[in-house]
């Protein structure tokens, strides 16, 4: 008798779930399709211009959506805790910056399992059922990288690489490296590195100063990476080429004034506003691009003001 009131319960308590999502998928025609957008905590400036560009995107589009950044908590937790969250809103599309932890994959199954299609930005995690990716060919921009350094620098030079050992299996900053070591060995660099387990690139940097003296360059996988490995540059009294990614706004500040000469900058703006145009194509049932390449620019002391006036404009 207790398994047929527990089997009646599970029935009773499937059939509510399902009405209450297709309740709440009806309740939201009249103000459009809802998109959720979820960034990330970490590097707030570079996210607040993906912010702007999804934000536009839901004004061009006419799309009831909003943008989530995960709190204080550590950065897969939050986001795990913001997803389940999410769920159980039933969003028409999920709009997500993933990170590579199997409790976040974990999560991202069950939209799928829910029938919401899951757009990945910036990190192409290997997400089976994803529906899209949309952000920088992260391979392509070390190997632009790499030229714009080799560029500056002769055929047996030798470029620093600093970075920590868990980035040779981050899904971003490994393909950076990838690409960046293969532009620099074609054009005849070489390429010194020095991984560390500490948090900190200006010890990794220190280091490689101490064993290779004749560094003539320096690569770094993000733009503050590049700070830090300027500060040591500054502090042994040398000058020497220094190329990272993203452009971020110290970074266009030093090359305006003249410090850096250049560095490779994603597209955080295209972005925002790409992956909401898709998610609208999505929800229409138009077929979308498996993988969209948003680009890299190349800022140099010509188009630094430019960049920067655009980014403080967005998120003034």
């Amino acid at each position: 008798m207790m398994k047929k009131k527990w089997i009646v319960l599970l029935v009773i308590s499937v059939l509510l779930a399902t009405v209450t999502g297709v309740i709440a998928k009806f309740l939201r025609k009249d103000n459009g399709p809802k998109v959720v957008v979820v960034l990330q905590g970490v590097n707030l400036q570079y996210w607040n211009i993906v912010r702007a560009g999804a934000e536009q995107g839901f004004r061009a589009f006419g799309i009831d959506g909003r943008v989530v950044i995960p709190g204080n908590k550590s950065k897969t937790a939050g986001l795990e805790y913001t997803l389940e969250s999410i769920l159980n809103e039933h969003p028409d599309v999920l709009v997500v910056a993933p990170n590579e932890s199997p409790a976040v994959t974990s999560i991202l199954n069950k939209f799928v399992e829910n029938k919401i299609p899951v757009l990945l930005i910036d990190a192409d995690i290997p997400l089976k059922h994803k529906t899209a990716y949309i952000g920088t060919d992260n391979f392509e921009l070390g190997k632009k990288a790499g030229e714009l350094l080799a560029s500056q620098l002769q055929p047996g030079d030798e470029v620093a690489l600093p970075f920590l050992s868990e980035d040779l299996t981050h899904p971003i900053l490994s393909e950076r490296i990838k690409g960046a070591t293969l532009s620099l060995e074609a054009a005849g660099i070489k390429v010194v590195t020095e991984q560390g387990q500490s948090s900190s690139i200006r010890k990794i940097m220190t280091t490689i100063l101490q064993k290779h003296p004749d560094v003539k360059g320096v690569y770094t996988t993000s733009d503050l990476r590049v700070l830090e490995a300027l500060a040591v540059i500054e502090e042994h009294g040398l000058k020497m080429p220094v190329v990272g990614a993203d452009g971020i706004n110290e970074i266009l500040e030093l090359i305006n004034d003249g410090v850096l000469t250049d560095t490779v900058a994603q597209n955080p703006y295209d972005i925002g506003y790409i992956s909401v145009e898709t998610a609208l194509k999505v929800i229409k049932g138009a077929q979308v691009k498996r993988n969209t390449d948003t680009g890299v620019d190349i800022i140099s002391k010509d188009n630094a003001k430019l960049r920067l006036d655009f980014i403080r404009e967005l998120v003034k």
